[in-house]
């Protein structure tokens, strides 16, 4: 968590606007796999895809 909080102040501190939607979707990305791992809500993100 430290990494992405260190990426983020990185991204407003430099004035890398154009980044935050790029860092947006990977955030969602990680979660959703992340999400995926789970028995109960796999067959749910299957059927997105």
């Amino acid at each position: 968590m430290g990494d992405l909080l260190d990426f983020l102040k990185f991204l407003k501190y430099r004035k890398r606007y154009w980044l935050w939607p790029l860092a947006l979707l990977l955030i969602i990305f990680g979660t959703l796999l992340v999400a995926a791992q789970s028995s109960a809500l796999a067959p749910f993100i299957y059927s997105l895809f």
